[in-house]
């Protein structure tokens, strides 16, 4: 795998070993940052990367100049990977590693103007992440989702764009209606 635009183009990203992680294919990291890049959300952006696995996707918006990213993992080898690619990228100082459960540790996230969520392809539980992400997002703030499948959006959330690549589903969802995070908090 490598980044695929930006300052750290075509540098390597290592992916943890085994079958625990699905890392998002080149060809969709750059279709996704491609069009985030046209709504103008990745410059200057703080991101948080949930199921981070290898840290691919947070990745490639610090090098399309996003500020800082947050990357939410609890599998030790995808931990593992992020730490070896961030530090071998020298983006450790633009980077939070923390280990542990998506769920628990969103909340610790205060608006974040991009999150990125891809979890394993059974996962069923998009309602609750999104009630879990709604305090950590900035006004005006994007969650680009990741899954096998069509996503089916909870009242509050409205899909800006959704794609198909290959067997992977990405949409960009927002809050609708006025935001519930709050500035400072």
């Amino acid at each position: 795998m490598r980044v695929v635009a930006g300052t750290l183009r075509g540098r390597s990203i290592v992916a943890p070993d085994g079958d625990s992680t699905r890392p998002t294919t080149d060809r969709t990291r750059e279709a996704v940052f491609n069009a985030l890049a046209s709504l103008d959300v990745v410059e200057d952006a703080v991101v948080v990367d949930l199921f981070a696995g290898s840290g691919a996707m947070g990745i490639e918006a610090l090098s399309r100049g996003a500020r800082r990213c947050t990357f939410i993992e609890r599998d030790r080898r995808a931990l593992d990977a992020i730490r070896t690619n961030v530090t071998k990228l020298g983006v450790s100082d633009r980077a939070n590693v923390v280990a542990g459960d998506v769920f628990a540790n969103v909340v610790a996230q205060r608006l974040a103007d991009l999150v990125i969520a891809d979890p394993p392809y059974d996962f069923e539980q998009w309602s609750d992440l999104l009630r879990v992400v709604t305090p950590a997002l900035a006004p005006g703030g994007l969650v680009v989702a990741e899954s096998g499948r069509e996503i089916e959006v909870p009242d509050g959330w409205e899909v800006r764009r959704a794609r198909k690549y290959g067997r992977t589903w990405v949409a960009f969802l927002e809050r609708s209606g006025p935001s519930t995070a709050t500035v400072g908090s």
